[in-house]
């Protein structure tokens, strides 16, 4: 007989984790923003930053093809000296 009673709990409460109680449908109705959310478009500052560095990928890897590139120069190094460079406009 406990060995009902116990298996009966245990079901309930698999059940209980499964489905959703009534304060689940509570939380989404109260207006809440969903898991999808808007995209906001890019400040005119990201978007520079993006086209200096598609600028200094472009130019890394010309002089990469090229055997330009110094010894121990890794692209991070090589995107921070560009980025300071086409910043300050030159």
């Amino acid at each position: 007989m406990r060995r009902l009673i116990s298996a009966g709990l245990i079901a309930g409460g698999l059940f209980a984790l499964i489905l959703p109680g009534p304060g689940a449908q509570a939380q989404t109705d109260q207006g809440k923003p969903q898991t999808q959310t808007a995209e906001r478009a890019p400040s005119p500052g990201q978007l520079a930053a993006r086209a200096r560095q598609k600028k200094c990928a472009a130019e890394w890897k010309a002089q990469k093809a090229a055997g330009k590139i110094e010894r121990g120069m890794t692209w991070p190094k090589y995107w921070s000296a560009c980025n300071k460079r086409l910043k300050a406009g030159g």
